[in-house]
């Protein structure tokens, strides 16, 4: 019969009821199987791939386990290949990390406390190792990590005075780096920095112990005044006796010269008037210079008969 889309559908007629375009059905059924088993083909070849490729991003190491066994390790970025649902990957960071450590109370070697707030710089440099000692657990290495920190801390500033913590804080974060030393070299962890962000007293007593510190660093500035004032008196007192021995020095080098002096000059006058005629001369005039220093003033010179002087104004007369 003839329907009303214009198609001839065949009837039902055949003993049995069987429909006559059954073969077709049948053909159309395998052809549905066939690109169902073609995607399934594909999903699986996916699949595989997918469980065979192993993808290594910078900065991380892949590990590749079997049966929970470590296989390989690669920390070079790119693919590589493993046997697919037999060996299983999972990732571990690479680069340098940050781990913040709670803030706490440490005590000084004075039996102050502080309180503390620092951190630490690492990365791990030996993954099978991590693996090993930590089961490759970040959180539990952070754990292991902040312990060792703490107590190196803690170490370190129980040894030292409070005032030697507080102004010297930048040795004091390379001596506690210093004491953590190759520690966690046995969890495959590489220890990069130490650092303190705040070491700073409790808010209680902080002003008393800043009061005490202002008190004891004039102390120490009035001991240094004083040494410095005593020095600078022995200091001059020194300098006096050395210039007191130099003046005595120079004084009697200075009459010893005039004295020589006077004698040179005495033996040549001594040479000079050698002779009675110069003798004569030379009391002459000595006399004469006797006479000019009496009659500087408007005086009257009284000489008498025996006098040198006179003798010479009678010479005159």
């Amino acid at each position: 019969m003839e329907n009303n889309t214009g198609y001839t559908t065949a009837a039902n007629t055949g003993a049995g009821g069987k429909n006559d375009n059954a073969p077709g059905a049948a053909i159309l059924r395998r052809g549905i199987i066939r690109r169902v088993i073609i995607i399934a083909g594909i999903l699986l070849a996916c699949l595989i791939y997918a469980q065979c490729v192993v993808i290594t991003m910078p900065n991380e190491y892949k590990v590749i386990q079997q049966f929970g066994e470590i296989r390989y390790i690669t920390d070079q970025p790119g693919l590589s290949l493993k046997m697919p649902f037999i060996q299983t990957e999972f990732s571990l960071p690479q680069d340098v990390r940050l781990y913040d450590i709670p803030i706490s109370d440490v005590i000084t070697q004075d039996k102050k406390t502080m309180v503390a707030d620092s951190f630490v710089l690492w990365r791990i440099n030996d993954p099978q190792r991590f693996i090993r000692t930590l089961s490759g657990s970040i959180a539990s290495a952070e754990v292991r990590i902040g312990n060792i920190a703490y107590n190196s801390m803690k170490t370190v500033i129980s040894r030292l005075p409070q005032t030697e913590i507080i102004s010297g804080r930048d040795e004091l974060a390379q001596m506690i780096y210093a004491n953590i030393g190759d520690t966690l070299d046995q969890y495959g962890v590489q220890l990069v920095g130490f650092e303190t962000k705040h070491l700073d007293l409790p808010d209680d007593n902080k002003q008393a112990v800043y009061t005490r510190m202002i008190s004891e660093r004039n102390n120490i500035a009035a001991a240094y005044e004083a040494e410095g004032e005593e020095e600078a008196r022995m200091i001059r007192t020194e300098t006096d006796k050395e210039v007191s021995i130099r003046l005595s020095q120079a004084e009697a080098l200075a009459a010893k010269t005039i004295a020589e002096g006077e004698r040179q000059y005495m033996e040549i006058l001594a040479d000079a008037y050698n002779d009675a005629d110069k003798a004569e001369f030379y009391g002459f005039a000595r006399a004469l210079d006797a006479a000019k220093a009496g009659l500087q003033r408007d005086t009257t010179l009284i000489l008498s008969p025996t006098s040198p002087i006179a003798g010479i104004f009678n010479g005159i007369n």
